[in-house]
């Protein structure tokens, strides 16, 4: 997860870049930081969808067998 410091940062360099523009430096710090936040988030899906059990209507498990695979990867 990123910081809130970086959170913000991310935000204020939005706002600006929509107010008055960004400088050069600031467009690159923009630019990393949402590289940085963009890796965070996915990373932080693919944790989720890991855990994740997939239930038919009639109460069966159907979570597809790659992803089970990967589920038991975690425990052993």
């Amino acid at each position: 997860m990123l910081s809130q410091d970086k959170m913000k940062r991310i935000n204020l360099l939005a706002k600006k870049a929509k107010s008055e523009g960004l400088t050069e430096e600031e467009a690159k710090e923009q630019k990393e930081l949402r590289a940085e936040y963009v890796k965070t988030f996915r990373s932080s899906m693919v944790d989720t969808l890991k855990s994740v059990t997939i239930v038919d209507p009639n109460g069966n498990d159907v979570t597809p067998q790659k992803l089970k695979d990967e589920q038991n990867k975690k425990f052993h």
